[in-house]
């Protein structure tokens, strides 16, 4: 099955630990991409020892590397890989890093505050050029939309979205013709309601009552819809849970849920039970996640209402740009 229409280029797909099932799936989906390996050990103090395999074969190859920054203590390992790979005499690279992970809870209010998302984006556009030029990086529903302009001129970021893979699962429900789509609150709404503008909208807000932030509908009308809450992302998950009550509070028929990536620090996805077929009063009809943040997939795989939506079609379709 190809990934793009027209001339195909063959890659090779290094990947780190996490990601070997996803990058399993890449390349099952185009035969122009090739798995290739890479030896993660470390040394007795506990530093990288990192080896690429038949790194001689690389030459003149178009290579591509599928990380995870899952947590800081598997960043330094995999920056490792992606500074060597560059200077093996490549032809181009691409770093496909689905789930930007910095940034996600920051705010720049006082002095002193420190914005790590820009720090990541200038390791990132600092990775050696190749022989066919800067790097590509590909980034799928970055958090905040101020991040892409944080990478420089040295990378070139492609920023990729998971929205077409919702809207495919949509069409497959039986009440396909009865979604309405649910934003938790107005940066939501921004940052996806132009892919998502043929459906009828709920957008909800966040208002603060004493000490209290009452999740409401600002507008829109979820009466007797299949309700889908829209997000980039979710951590504790008490936003869309608070989603999830003033919907079925206002009539809808079920309510489901769709975020890019479930981070769900401390097993947070624990808090999120399925409906049974007993209304949205009760739990989720569906929660859709992609497979950008591999422990998580790990943990709910086999767990209602979580379904997951790869993102391999995707990436190996970005491969071949």
């Amino acid at each position: 099955m190809s990934g793009a229409v027209g001339a195909h280029k063959s890659v090779l797909l290094f990947h780190c630990e996490e990601m070997r099932e996803l990058a399993e799936q890449v390349v099952a989906r185009n035969d122009d991409i090739e798995l290739r390996s890479i030896s993660w050990r470390t040394f007795a103090d506990g530093f990288p020892n990192l080896f690429i395999s038949n790194a001689h074969t690389i030459r003149g190859r178009h290579v591509a590397f599928l990380a995870s920054f899952s947590s800081p203590s598997v960043i330094f390992e995999q920056l490792s890989i992606i500074y060597a790979l560059p200077k093996l005499f490549i032809s181009s690279f691409t770093l496909i890093l689905p789930f930007f992970p910095t940034g996600t809870s920051e705010r720049m209010e006082d002095e002193g505050d420190v914005a790590t998302a820009f720090t990541l984006a200038r390791i990132l556009s600092n990775i050696p050029i190749s022989r066919g030029g800067p790097s590509s990086l590909v980034i799928f529903d970055i958090h905040a939309l101020q991040e892409r302009f944080y990478f420089g001129d040295s990378v070139l970021p492609c920023f990729e979205s998971g929205i077409p893979l919702l809207k495919s699962r949509l069409q497959e429900l039986p009440d396909s013709d009865n979604i309405t789509i649910a934003f938790p609150d107005d940066g939501a709404w921004k940052r996806f309601y132009k892919q998502l503008q043929h459906f009828p909208m709920v957008v909800c807000n966040k208002v603060r009552e004493g000490e209290q932030r009452i999740v409401r509908i600002k507008e829109g009308d979820p009466r007797g819809r299949h309700v889908v809450i829209v997000d980039d992302l979710v951590q504790s998950g008490g936003t869309l849970i608070e989603c999830q009550k003033v919907l079925a509070q206002h009539g809808a028929a079920k309510v489901s849920a769709y975020v890019t990536h479930g981070i769900f620090p401390n097993k947070s996805w624990e808090k999120f039970q399925p409906d049974n077929g007993e209304g949205p009063e009760h739990g989720l009809s569906h929660f859709w996640i992609t497979d950008s943040c591999p422990l998580t997939v790990n943990a709910v795989k086999d767990r209602q209402p979580f379904e997951i939506l790869s993102l391999a079609g995707p990436i190996a379709s970005a491969l071949q740009i």
